[in-house]
């Protein structure tokens, strides 16, 4: 593909979404909303054209009003000529393309570029189409350095599903303050099978790494604190904790963990019961939660609850 023939630039605005949409994506639904509230701006927003088509699109996303992207979540390519006929793949050599372009104008100088993030099937591997779709646009970011970090599965429960009765083992009582929470956050670290958190634990002690998960995601949900709930043994000493909450988006099991020494009691299931009737007695919509592909424990407990594995997501980051 001949690079000078490229367009490579960021949208004008939101008057320029339709160009952007082209390129179809789960995502393109909230885009309007994003940009009005300050998740993302028309400069972080990039496309490849080539006349009027539309080979390449990426896109970063903030929690509102920060001022530097936290996520890169839509990398999209025009898929029609994808080199399996033997020829050039132009839709991944314009990706790569416009990522390089974008990324030296969007994310600051010096700095690690913000993970990646896409949503897929949760068969992906299992269709011909779908599969070279997700690796294709792995590719692009491959071309430029980036590696995959872990798998996720996004789990959904909808009114109608069952919702277990509490078991009587563990009691509830809202957090006492973030105080409490971070404390508890910090002691959850001891053996997490969550992937992001282990590799901040390389970086930073689990203080540390509680505090910079709160930071950045309890801090800006939008629902009330009361909501969340310590999971405590009949003598008041606390086994687990779960966030049920509403995001920007949708409501969510946000954080759900059992403490160390109690791990392997089957609190987990009782844990997650309780956060989902939290959630159903407010009469939700649908509830959506997501664990790494490793974390068999978790995954299981989402299963026996009612939770239907709807999605999955592929994260890739820079070292």
């Amino acid at each position: 593909m001949d690079q000078n023939d490229l367009i490579m630039r960021p949208i004008t605005g939101p008057e320029e979404l339709d160009l952007f949409t082209r390129l179809p994506y789960v995502l393109d639904d909230e885009l309007a909303d994003d940009l009005a509230d300050g998740r993302r701006r028309p400069e972080w927003l990039w496309v490849a054209l080539r006349g009027d088509r539309l080979l390449a699109r990426v896109a970063w996303w903030c929690q509102a009003g920060d001022d530097t992207p936290f996520l890169l979540d839509v990398l999209d390519i025009d898929d029609s000529d994808d080199g399996s006929d033997g020829g050039s793949d132009d839709g991944v050599d314009a990706g790569v393309a416009l990522l390089r372009t974008a990324m030296a104008e969007v994310v600051p100088a010096g700095t690690r570029p913000p993970e990646y993030s896409r949503i897929v099937p949760p068969d992906w591997r299992d269709g011909e189409v779908t599969r070279r779709v997700v690796e294709n646009r792995m590719a692009v970011l491959e071309h430029l350095g980036a590696r995959l970090f872990v798998e996720r599965l996004r789990f959904e429960w909808h009114p109608g599903a069952p919702v277990p009765e509490p078991a009587g083992c563990l009691a509830f009582r809202p957090v006492h303050d973030t105080g409490e929470l971070l404390g508890l956050m910090t002691r959850v670290l001891d053996g997490t099978l969550d992937a992001h958190s282990r590799a901040d634990l390389t970086r930073m002690s689990a203080r540390e790494a509680a505090v910079r998960h709160y930071e950045d995601e309890l801090a800006h949900y939008r629902s009330p604190r009361e909501w969340w709930r310590v999971a405590t043994l009949p003598d008041g000493e606390p086994a687990g904790f779960v966030t049920p909450a509403r995001n920007d988006y949708n409501h969510v099991i946000g954080y759900l963990a059992v403490l160390p020494e109690h791990r392997g009691n089957g609190y987990i299931d009782e844990i997650l019961a309780e956060g989902t009737r939290v959630l159903a007695a407010r009469e939700v919509p649908r509830i959506r939660s997501a664990t790494d592909l490793g974390n068999t424990p978790m995954a299981n407990a989402f299963l026996r609850a009612g939770y239907v594995n709807t999605a999955r997501t592929i994260s890739m980051t820079w070292d």
